[in-house]
């Protein structure tokens, strides 16, 4: 684990993305104060919608007043994401037909600020920008967009798909379950946690096998695995559902088998030994195979 200390760019992302989160004032301004009519039906109307790019964009001005260079890349990202989790909140609590794409939102933004936050935490000599993982890759990012897309052309020619409850809420609790598995699993792993598979052991590598990591042997992508799948059934989005299944599947198995390669290299037979008591926690995934 790292000092008790945050570095920098941890406690500069906080206080970006609490800033960014401060676009929940705008309907709140509505409840205290009826009678102003520059913020009434901010969801649908022209004038909220002004006033929440007004906002926006006083906050990325002071950013730029107050950082400078790498540092306000963080900021700047930290607040793009609380925004995203402010405006996610909003349309969660609000009487309209959206309420599932808020949940969606508040679920896709805090995953990507606690990858960081959590790093910045427990390894912060690995903290980048990519910690962020908001450009992990190309397919990642065609998947989101294939899913927004999925929701809204559903909701406009079925909504009847859209307002299954029941599922939505299946959804949200893989969602939860999966993230909080995942960040159990980086806490858990300290320092020894990295986005990217290390092919060189470190002085401080040691194998970890408690906590979560005594029911899985790779509980962070077993997390991230339902996570992904779960944001695609809280959107009742059935390709997506499917699709997400089959693309995640593939990308842990092949992320998996790397990894365990590096890993038997760094702890010989102990590693051996654990992998024989300890499954993957993936459906069908087995790892690399041992003779």
């Amino acid at each position: 684990m790292a000092g008790s200390k945050l570095v920098l760019e941890g406690r500069v992302s906080i206080k970006s993305f609490l800033l960014g989160l401060s676009v929940v004032l705008i309907p709140l301004i509505r409840t205290w104060f009826g009678h102003l009519d520059w913020v009434f039906d901010y969801l649908t109307e022209t004038p909220g919608k002004i006033a929440i790019c007004v906002h926006i964009a006083a906050i990325n001005g002071l950013l730029l007043v107050i950082y400078r260079g790498p540092v306000y890349k963080v900021a700047v990202r930290a607040c793009f994401l609380g925004v995203t989790f402010g405006c996610g909140l909003i349309i969660s609590f609000s009487d309209t037909t959206w309420t599932h794409f808020g949940w969606y939102m508040c679920s896709l933004s805090f995953f990507h600020y606690s990858e960081y936050l959590v790093t910045a935490v427990i390894n912060p000599r690995s903290l980048s920008l990519d910690s962020f993982l908001l450009n992990h890759s190309l397919e990642y990012t065609l998947a989101a967009m294939s899913s927004w897309l999925e929701f809204t052309v559903e909701k406009l020619t079925v909504p009847e798909l859209k307002h299954l409850n029941w599922v939505s809420l299946v959804g949200l609790v893989m969602v939860l379950c999966g993230e909080g598995l995942r960040k159990a699993a980086m806490l858990t792993a300290g320092s020894n946690f990295n986005h990217i598979v290390q092919n060189e052991k470190a002085q401080s590598h040691v194998l970890v096998t408690s906590g979560v990591y005594a029911y899985f042997r790779h509980p962070s992508y077993v997390g991230w695995f339902y996570w992904s799948i779960g944001t695609q059934v809280l959107l009742c989005n059935p390709v997506c559902i499917l699709g997400y299944t089959i693309a995640s599947w593939r990308f842990f198995r092949e992320r998996i088998e790397e990894e365990e390669l590096s890993l038997i290299h760094f702890f010989a037979e102990d590693y051996v030994e654990y992998k024989r008591k300890v499954p993957t926690g993936l459906p069908f995934i087995s790892g690399i195979r041992v003779n």
